[in-house]
């Protein structure tokens, strides 16, 4: 029996494939990007182009499963997800098509897309480590391998072991170190554990300020959105934390992992053309603007950045290729089944 969420993509995309077959003016959007401030982004692609984008929005593993089926009948034009991981995921089931586009190789690093063009990053989003003022020394965690240094046994909140963000972060980890050592500091880290993991990143954020514990690691754009809050309790909140870019200096100082939201044309799609245009738009200086002041993340084109962005101090990121990350993923994820990171 089909999920409901399945049966929604159904019937959504009966209606897209539709609207595709009457107007030529048109973008099928398959997104996971759940958040409200992409409408500002969408909106003003369909005022310069004349193009309506037509949208079915769900989460990946319902959005991908749908891709498989429709096969070569999917109205999809765009996919457009969040984590590196589940963007190599849907390349290596055949949903992306490789695309050429001089606009996108000038503006994208190289990192940060695919090597045949099946996919590009869009904007970034840093993975620093969250501390209590008072109570934890920065200096005492200048990278991620020193969360599993036992000094810090019981003061350690994080989210699930299967939480993409975290396969992500270990996956660039066995990129520098190795599986062997990668599984070491896993143990390390659920040895040092203030509790089971649960919740998601603002649900630790929110424990390290509660006393619960005193060090986690979290999104940027989790940890800025409670920044820009006028809420009073979360500007209280926020107040008793600091953040800490590891791997700046020393003998690890590869930089902060990073991970991408990013996006690819479907490998089947009907509009191509519109598909690449829209593409093309979100590396412009307009589009990346939407993605630092509307949700807090990085943007990927030149030095673009947001006030409250700026306030968390400059770093130096990890340069490790996202395909990297990505082919890393599974790996990742069996360490953390092996170490207990539940």
């Amino acid at each position: 029996m089909k999920s409901p969420i399945l049966l929604i993509l159904v019937a959504v995309t009966a209606v897209i494939s539709t609207a595709a077959a009457a107007d030529s003016k048109v973008l099928n959007l398959y997104s996971s990007r759940h958040y409200q401030t992409d409408e500002a982004l969408y909106t003003n692609f369909e005022k310069k182009t004349g193009i309506k984008i037509n949208r079915i929005e769900g989460p990946e593993d319902p959005l991908l499963e749908r891709m498989k089926s429709e096969g070569t009948r999917s109205p999809a034009d765009v996919l457009i997800t969040v984590d590196m991981g589940r963007l190599m995921k849907a390349q290596e089931a055949g949903l992306f098509q490789p695309i050429k586009s001089t606009a996108l190789e000038n503006s994208i690093p190289a990192e940060l897309r695919a090597a045949d063009g099946s996919w590009f990053g869009f904007s970034i989003r840093a993975r620093p480590i969250i501390y209590a003022k008072g109570k934890v020394n920065p200096t005492e965690l200048p990278d991620y391998e020193s969360l599993a240094d036992p000094k810090w046994k019981g003061k350690i909140c994080v989210r699930s072991g299967s939480s993409p963000y975290n396969i992500s972060m270990l996956s660039s980890i066995i990129a520098a170190h190795g599986p062997a050592k990668a599984e070491d500091w896993a143990r390390g880290v659920v040895a040092n554990m203030a509790r089971a993991p649960k919740g998601g990143d603002t649900d630790q954020i929110k424990a390290v300020a509660a006393g619960e514990c005193d060090i986690t690691v979290s999104n940027t754009y989790y940890f800025v959105r409670m920044l820009r809050s006028d809420k009073p309790d979360d500007k209280a909140l926020v107040a008793k934390l600091g953040v800490i870019f590891p791997n700046q200096t020393g003998a690890n100082a590869r930089g902060t992992h990073i991970n991408i939201s990013g996006a690819g044309v479907a490998r089947y799609a009907p509009n191509k053309d519109n598909a690449i245009k829209f593409l093309e738009y979100l590396a412009t200086a307009e589009a990346q603007r939407y993605f630092a002041d509307g949700n807090n993340e990085y943007p990927v084109v030149g030095k673009m950045s947001s006030a409250a962005l700026d306030s968390l101090g400059t770093f130096k990121r990890d340069p490790l290729k996202m395909e990297m990350v990505g082919k890393n993923y599974a790996a990742a994820a069996q360490i953390f089944d092996r170490a207990g990171w539940k």
